[in-house]
Order: structure tokens, then C-alpha cells, then sequence
């Protein structure tokens, strides 16, 4: 009955599609990477890469950037509760340690715990876009880019912007979010609030978020400009089966800062920007919710870090290189109080041979106080065979270090493990890409050959969690997406966008005891199929439909769902209507968690200027 399901659903998505015949391309190809050093167009680059732009992120049936990252091929996002407020985020099988998330280029990593890289302080309403690169990460952004990483990128404006939005929704749902930007000559800035709460979808669920975002940029003249950038997040939620099944009544609270300023200076060959910031991040924890004596912990983690990166074009190319200093540190009424500092140098460059083939290659040279001296080598090669196919591979080690959880938890469920090694793997991929028409193609395939990978293990379920070294773990994939955008129709019913992408991942674990429990890597993604379509209706309608067929490693399959409803989108007042889990399927994402199952929200958008 599934496979019927599957089957019609996925006609119902293809036949607009076919008798689309008057469109308009739109090109992603000219998109900048926004790397820290050689940035390259989409069309050039020479890796698998996603990118979730403004019309997605309004678009898609969400109420958080953690619902429009599931949608991404080869991402696997799982949530505890709605509306991500609080979610784990994993690339190619890997887990949520082993993701970077970025925000402008800045690390948003914690040294407690990968738990809270999803803390992102910035209203949905102020992104521009989210670039996702799949693969190891290492060489370009440094540890802990061990998977992938996912950069979050604001829209400073020099022109006035204001929007506010509003919706309400089952469990009690209701939130607002506002957006502008007001520009003073040179001086630009922006300003972005937002809050969410809700009674929950089942017993200490219940939910509060609040987001306040500012940055500010000046162009002191053509070659020089400042920015600036000030954020904080405050989250509080009810934690039932969040981290064990045994105390329903957990409950957490968690606020993050953070603070940056950079410099910039660009002319005809040279790009330099250096940059400081600062991230605080403060985390409290009761194992029942109304007797913080009996369990609690509290922990407060600060990161500082230095950063200069730049790239120079030459008549050899286009060189880059990099420094950054980074100082971590821990207070914690139960992992104790830890530092640790980081020195990292980077160096790459990128070869033209040609009109055709171009080579880019690199190390990133990684210093740890407790670690000492490691080097992480890449390089991806890349053949335009044509204007509209580009093949392309690459290979890349990377690494990320022990969380202070992993190394020092002691708690009646977890326990943490100090003699614990950093986990290293190497990586190799090979792919092709094709764009023409409006269509967007890519078919890639992955291996990822781990050493040390971290892991959380018990032998029965009366044993507390406790993380370990494995010897050797092996991954390997292949990606499979394709991708339909136009732009205006004069047509009364029209698609706008129509995407299919399949990934299958494969892990083996060389080493593993018999009747051995794994609780992150080795319940990853092994089957993840995304579907969707974007149809217009007349000049003011957009109905988008989403769908996806998600299996783990050791776990059931399930189908989900989600459509969502626009009206005078961009126009002055515009009203929306979501619905998630039409299917009313009954699945888990993370934890303990049982999802909800279908459930609606409607709102508004204004427009103001």
C-alpha cells in the first residue's frame, strides 16, 4: 500500500511539471560561496554543495531553519519536538558533533556540547540564504568540519526593508518575528526579533524562544569596510525523553551570546578580512523540573577567537591563506572547569589549466593545547566538459576533538570517558553536475574511512552511555538530485520549482562487540528520499508540497508530509497556512521523542516598506 502511496503522490508531483511548457530559467550558478578565503561561483565549484535561498526559506512548510534543513539532500535533522527547538544536525551519516555550523563564517561549535550548534541567535525572517557543504570540511574551515558544514548568511541591506510576521498553530503555537533594515548613508544596518512558544505536543513539551539579532556594516571607501555583529538567543523547554526515557520531568535552559567585529579590505587582486568574536554560552539542567536539587547541572562556556583570512590572484592562480587563534573554556558544576587554546594556518590554492580543468588544493595545520600539532591535506579537481556539465572530485582529511561531555559527563544516564582521542577520517568523492534550462542535476558518490570515531555505547539498557574510541568505521554513499526552477509564467496554474533527490549510506563498523547499543553514527540516515513542488495559481497563490522517506540504521522507515499555502506573499499584507505530518505518521527523529502527528498553523506577513 506504501509503494501506491509513494507512487501516486510522485505522479501528482510530475505532471505539472510535464506540461510546464512557457518558463523563464533562473540561474544559481552566480552565486558566491562565501568561503572564508578563494570564494567561487556555484557554477565553479568543484564539491557537493546545497544552497537554501529566500524563496525556500519562505516558502517551505517550517517554523524554524531546523525544519527547512530537512528538506536538503544528505542532511539528516532530527528534532526533539516542534519547531526545532532544540535539534541535532548530521551530513553523509555523520553525527551532530561532527557538523559545523557557521554564521557568517563564524563558528557557532560549543566545547560542552554539539547539542547547542543549532542555537542559532538570528530570526528566520534575516536570513538571506544557507549554504551547505557536504564532504570534509577541514581544509577550508578548520576543526570539527568533520562531515560538512552548514553556513548561515544574513542579508545586510543598503536598501529599507521592514516585515513582520505573526501565526498561531495547534499546541498552543503562536509567535512573531520582525525584520528591517534602516540605512544611514554608508552606515547600513538591520534589526531582527523574534519569539515562540508553545504547551507542547505531549507532557513537558512546553517551549519558549526568543531571538534578537543587529549587525552593522560601514564602507569607509572603495577598498575598506567594517562590520559588526551582535546576537543573543534565549531558549527554555520542557525535555521530556530529550536525553533518557527514565526522567520524564527534565527541563533546560539555555541562552547564548555572541559578538563579533571585522574588517575588510578588497581591491583589483587582494582580498583580506580579519575578524574577533566572542560566544558565550550559559546552560542550565534539572533531571526533574521542579527539584533542581535533586540533579542539576550548570554550565557556562566561552569562546574567543581571532581570525585573518585572504586571497591574492596571481599569474599562477588565485592563492589563499589564513590564521586563526581560538581560546576555549568551561565552568561547569559537573564537567569541572577546563581551557583549552587552538592555533590554526591554512594555505590553498587554486591552478587554471586552461579553459576546461582547474585544481585547487590545500592544508589546514591545526595546534591544540592537549593535542598538539596535526595537518589536514584536500584538493578537488574539476573538468567543464561543457557550458552545462562540470564533473568533478575531491579528497580531504578531517577531524574534530572530544566535547567536554564526551570527555568529563557524570550523570545517573551518561557518563563521560577521558581517555577519549580526537576522531580523524578521510574522504573521497566523485561527481558530475549538470545545469541547463532551468534544470539542476548533480550525482555524486562518497567514502568516509573513520579511525577513532567517537561514539556513545551500552551493553543493556540498565547500563549508563559512555562514549568510545572505534578502531575503524567505514562509510560510502551516493547522491542522487534534481532540481526545476523558472521564473514568471503566463499561465493561469504553473510550476515554480519541482525538486527529487535520493541518497542511499552504507556504514560498517569493523570492530563492534557482540549485543553492543549505539546511540549517534551508526543510527544514521541509510535511505533519505526528498520530493517537492512549488505550483503558482494565478499571480497572488503558491502551494508548496513537501515529502520525504527517511530510514535509519536500526530503526523503522517512515513517509512525512507537509504543505503549505501562500496568498500575496510579496505584497503588502500576505497570509499563509502550514500543515506537517499530513500522514499522521508515527516516528521518532531523536532522542526519545515521539513526534507529533498532524498539526497546523496559519499567519500573516506585512510588508511595511
Amino acid at each position: 500500500m506504501k509503494k501506491v502511496v509513494y507512487t501516486l503522490l510522485l505522479l501528482s508531483l510530475c505532471s505539472p511539471l510535464l506540461a510546464q511548457k512557457d518558463s523563464t530559467s533562473v540561474a544559481l550558478g552566480e552565486v558566491i560561496i562565501q568561503e572564508n578565503r578563494i570564494q567561487l561561483p556555484f557554477a565553479k565549484q568543484s564539491r557537493n554543495i546545497s544552497v537554501v535561498d529566500r524563496l525556500d526559506l519562505e516558502t517551505t512548510p517550517a517554523r524554524s531553519l531546523q525544519e527547512v534543513l530537512s528538506f536538503v539532500p544528505g542532511v539528516d535533522v532530527r528534532q526533539r519536538g516542534v519547531t526545532g527547538v532544540q535539534a541535532d544536525i548530521g551530513i553523509r551519516g555523520g553525527s551532530f558533533e561532527q557538523t559545523l555550523m557557521l554564521l557568517n563564517g563564524i563558528k557557532l561549535s560549543d566545547p560542552q556540547t554539539g547539542h547547542h550548534m543549532m542555537n542559532i541567535p538570528v530570526p528566520m525572517l534575516e536570513i538571506d540564504r544557507v549554504e551547505v557543504l557536504k564532504g570534509p570540511a577541514s581544509r577550508i574551515f578548520g576543526q570539527n568540519a568533520y562531515a560538512g558544514a552548514v553556513n548561515v548568511i544574513t542579508r545586510l541591506s543598503d536598501e529599507k526593508r521592514a516585515t513582520l510576521q505573526g501565526y498561531a498553530g495547534d499546541f498552543g503555537m503562536k509567535g512573531f518575528s520582525f525584520a528591517g533594515s534602516l540605512p544611514a548613508g554608508k552606515y547600513k544596518q538591520n534589526l531582527a526579533l523574534s519569539y515562540d512558544d508553545s504547551n507542547g505536543h505531549w507532557y513537558n513539551s512546553d517551549y519558549e524562544v526568543g531571538n534578537l539579532f543587529y549587525e552593522g556594516g560601514l564602507d569607509l571607501n572603495d577598498q575598506h569596510s567594517l562590520r559588526a555583529m551582535a546576537a543573543f538567543t534565549d531558549r527554555t523547554f520542557g525535555a521530556n525523553g530529550f536525553y533518557t526515557s527514565a526522567f520524564p520531568d527534565q527541563w533546560e535552559s539555555i541562552q547564548t551570546a555572541l559578538a563579533s567585529f571585522s574588517h575588510t579590505f578588497q581591491n583589483t587582486n587582494w582580498y583580506w578580512n580579519t575578524r574577533g568574536y566572542w560566544r558565550r554560552n550559559v546552560d542550565e539542567f534539572r533531571l526533574r523540573r521542579n527539584e533542581p536539587e535533586f540533579f542539576q547541572n550548570n554550565h557556562t562556556t566561552d569562546v574567543l577567537a581571532l581570525e585573518s583570512n585572504a586571497s591574492v590572484e596571481n599569474r599562477l592562480g588565485t592563492t589563499g591563506f589564513g590564521l586563526e587563534v581560538r581560546k576555549e573554556q568551561i565552568e561547569s558544576s559537573n564537567l569541572g572547569d577546563h581551557d583549552r587554546t587552538l592555533l590554526g594556518l591554512y594555505a590553498e590554492h587554486l591552478f587554471q589549466f586552461g579553459d576546461k580543468v582547474d585544481l585547487r588544493a590545500g592544508v589546514y595545520s591545526n595546534y591544540y593545547s592537549e593535542y598538539g600539532w596535526k595537518h589536514f591535506p584536500g584538493a578537488e579537481l574539476g573538468f567543464q566538459a561543457t557550458p552545462e556539465l562540470r564533473f568533478y572530485s575531491g579528497y580531504g582529511k578531517s577531524f574534530r576533538i572530544p566535547t567536554y561531555t564526551d570527555l568529563y559527563y557524570i550523570g545517573p544516564t551518561n557518563v563521560g570517558n577521558e581517555n577519549l582521542l580526537p576522531e580523524e577520517a578521510q574522504n573521497f568523492e566523485i561527481g558530475a553536475k549538470w545545469n541547463q534550462g532551468g534544470f539542476y542535476g548533480e550525482l555524486v558518490y562518497f567514502i568516509r574511512d573513520t579511525d577513532n570515531l567517537i561514539e556513545w555505547t551500552r551493553t543493556d539498557e540498565n547500563e549508563p552511555w559512555k562514549p568510545q574510541n572505534f578502531n575503524e568505521v567505514n562509510f560510502q554513499g551516493v547522491e542522487a538530485s534534481l532540481n526545476y526552477r523558472v521564473g514568471s509564467s503566463g499561465q493561469k496554474i504553473h510550476v515554480k520549482e519541482f525538486m527529487l533527490s535520493y541518497n542511499l549510506i552504507d556504514a560498517s563498523l569493523q570492530d563492534v562487540q557482540s549485543g553492543l547499543e549505539t546511540r549517534y553514527s551508526l543510527t544514521a540516515l541509510r535511505h533519505q528520499a526528498i520530493g517537492g513542488v512549488l505550483v503558482g495559481v494565478g499571480q497572488k497563490i503558491e502551494w508548496n508540497t513537501k515529502m520525504r522517506h527517511v530510514e535509519r540504521m536500526s530503526q523503522d522507515p517512515y513517509f512525512l508530509l507537509d504543505m503549505r499555502v501562500d496568498y500575496n506573499r510579496l505584497g503588502k499584507i500576505g497570509l499563509f497556512a502550514e500543515a506537517s505530518n499530513i500522514t499522521n505518521t508515527d516516528y521518532i527523529e531523536a532522542g526519545f521523542v515521539q513526534m507529533p502527528g498532524r498539526w497546523f498553523r496559519a499567519g500573516f506577513n506585512l510588508n511595511l516598506f
